[in-house]
């Protein structure tokens, strides 16, 4: 199947009535699963066209077209961000390719927006003296997700996509630890700092939100500063909100999730949360460090299942390196109480390990191109409820 961008631009017309291409670009994509290209038409109207490269890309792009037509527009007007619109889909062999509305501006890589966050281009918040201040980023990402866990739950159920209680919740990541430890290569260490989280009955309690389950850096699309779209809608759920968070602890800068949390905290107190839920729960980042520690040994788990000894290499040299950050700061695990002549408090993110995965962005790639990705649980991820 061919996936040029002209190609691309004949899928993207195919599938629009009264699309006509004067123009096409590539747009950045997760290559090992998606082709992706930008097409501008005689309106001067631009489109997203993705075409997917397996089966089980193609059904990611279906549910993010099914998500993407339950935002109907009194729910987008709600939302402090732009959602692409779901324009058409068409069969690109033996597969079906899907446009959507493109939305202007770019991805950026999270300590890139870890910097914006603490230092403001000061040409991105330039405002008309009368006018508010235009809020920072960290401020911007707290309303996101306040945002987006004070949707209605109707919209997941009108997708026919899960929902789960905080106990099925642990469930699945028990089930994903025991998977990780039958591998018998997950450090002992580690094992034992989530098996205590996953033990912890207060780590557990808090009210299942609608999340958008699958958030990174680049589902963010930035402009001057600004959060201007939110895409990547495949893994909507009613879950743990500690889903949207786990991706921010990958940032080298622990004050982004701090500044996240407390602005995301300010904006829950002026939704329409029922008390007592206006507050988040004091273990949310603890779970959200869970989520992103627990991303490796998913990745681990694929390596092993698929007999990728390379990319079980790559797993085992990164849980080492988690190990090691866990022993020096001598930290508890997230949701415990510190020991006794420590200053490691639970729920401090500077008190957690290095981010989990590779920092640097150095981890080889396996042989489809992808990388473990922090936060971002690997796909197959157990459902086991």
């Amino acid at each position: 199947m061919s996936t040029s961008l002209e190609h691309l631009a004949a899928v993207a017309a195919a599938g629009v009535p009264g699309l006509a291409p004067v123009a096409v670009g590539p747009s950045p994509d997760d290559d090992a699963d998606f082709r992706s290209a930008v097409v501008l038409d005689a309106a001067g109207r631009r489109w997203r066209v993705r075409s997917p490269l397996s089966p089980e890309a193609s059904v990611r792009l279906e549910t993010e077209h099914l998500v993407l037509r339950c935002f109907t527009p009194a729910i987008r007007s709600r939302l402090p961000f732009l959602v692409p619109t779901a324009a058409g889909s068409v069969a690109d062999g033996d597969l079906h390719a899907f446009v959507h509305s493109h939305i202007e501006g770019s991805p950026l890589e999270i300590d890139a927006l870890a910097r914006m966050a603490a230092q403001p281009d000061p040409e991105h918040h330039r405002h008309v003296p009368s006018a508010e201040p235009p809020p920072t980023l960290s401020v911007q990402l707290g309303r996101l997700l306040a945002a987006v866990h004070a949707l209605p739950p109707s919209l997941v159920l009108d997708a026919d996509l899960p929902g789960y209680s905080a106990e099925q919740c642990r469930l699945r990541r028990l089930t994903e630890l025991r998977r990780a430890a039958g591998t018998g290569r997950v450090p002992a260490a580690l094992l034992d700092r989530w098996e205590r989280v996953l033990e912890d009955p207060e780590v557990w309690r808090f009210q299942p939100r609608v999340v958008h389950g699958d958030l990174q850096a680049d589902d963010l699309v930035i402009s001057r500063g600004r959060v201007r779209g939110v895409t990547g809608w495949t893994d909507l759920h009613v879950g743990d909100p500690a889903a949207d968070f786990a991706w921010l602890i990958a940032a080298r800068d622990a004050r982004l999730a701090e500044g996240v949390l407390e602005a995301y905290a300010a904006a829950c107190r002026r939704t329409s949360f029922r008390a007592p839920d206006r507050e988040p729960d004091a273990h949310l980042l603890d779970r959200a460090r869970l989520d992103a520690e627990l991303a490796l040994a998913q990745w681990l788990v694929r390596g092993v299942d698929r007999g990728a000894e390379d990319l079980v290499a790559d797993a085992e040299q990164m849980l080492a390196t988690l190990e090691r950050d866990v022993l020096r700061r001598s930290g508890p695990a997230p949701g415990t109480t510190a020991a006794p002549g420590t200053t490691a408090a639970p729920g401090d993110p500077a008190s957690a390990p290095e981010p989990a995965g590779d920092p640097a962005g150095t981890a080889p790639a396996d042989a489809a191109g992808e990388r473990p990705d922090p936060g971002r649980p690997a796909q197959g991820r157990s459902t086991t409820s």
